[in-house]
């Protein structure tokens, strides 16, 4: 197959964000082997951007580790030929803050950092909306900025941040929104959270592949082992309770 990193079916590049969606990943690569016996190589990466450019390239088979409406508005940005081979968990986006204990303390004049990719944005925003923090201009609008905006009458100033650099300002922030992939490994607990999404959010993570390899045996197999109990189990271990599976 032109493009593909293997031409053998039984070995496959598979890549992932660094941190414990990995952890959740190795577990699904043993059962692929024991089950499939399917070679998974998983390579990790530390930001949003490069997975996809890198499974565009040819260089992985798969990624997992977006949800659907980054991966659209990267399709549609750049270019992408991907196709939707599986479903993994949902894990939500927390607004946590280092200095108040509940959004009613929050201040008037608050400094509140936003993940800058475009999807991640607009569902922090959305979630402000929901709890009347501020009105945007179209509540359904998954990839609004501050500048749909319509009303901010507590006077919040915010900051677009990368995703993973979120924890690392978060005390020089008053409250920072951070999706649990960061949140977990930096000591952070949904628990903690003074706005959390619930189990009823759209945005489950995907196993993301180029179009036409969706229905690739290999694919498909590590789509299977994903889709297990054991897995289940690890995300339970690592996020406790923070990744709800999405494929159920």
């Amino acid at each position: 197959m032109i493009g593909s990193v293997q031409a053998a079916d039984d070995h496959i590049k598979v890549g992932t964000v660094a941190g414990p969606e990995t952890d959740v990943m190795q577990v699904a690569k043993q059962i692929a082997k024991d089950k499939y016996g399917l070679d998974v190589e998983i390579v990790e990466f530390t930001d949003y951007v490069t997975p996809n450019a890198a499974l565009a390239d040819g260089s992985l088979d798969a990624n997992a580790y977006q949800h659907e409406p980054y991966m659209k508005s990267m399709v549609r940005d750049r270019g992408y030929k991907f196709a939707i081979a599986g479903r993994t968990f949902v894990y939500p986006i927390g607004a946590y803050s280092a200095k108040y204990n509940s959004i009613d303390a929050l201040p008037d004049g608050a400094t509140i950092a936003l993940p800058n990719d475009p999807s991640n944005e607009g569902r922090a925003l959305i979630l402000m909306h929901n709890k009347g923090l501020i009105q945007l201009n179209d509540p359904s609008n998954l990839e609004a900025t501050p500048i749909d905006i319509a009303e901010n009458p507590h006077d919040f100033e915010f900051r677009e941040i990368e995703a993973a650099q979120l924890p690392r300002v978060l005390p020089d922030v008053d409250m920072a929104f951070i999706n649990n992939t960061f949140a977990q490994p930096a000591g952070l607990s949904l628990d903690d959270a003074l706005i959390k999404e619930g189990p009823e959010s759209p945005y489950v993570n995907l196993i993301v592949v180029r179009e036409g390899d969706q229905d690739r045996e290999a694919i498909q197999e590590l789509v299977d082992a994903y889709h297990s109990q054991a897995v289940i189990d690890k995300a339970d271990e690592l996020f406790k309770g923070g990744a709800v599976p999405g494929w159920k």
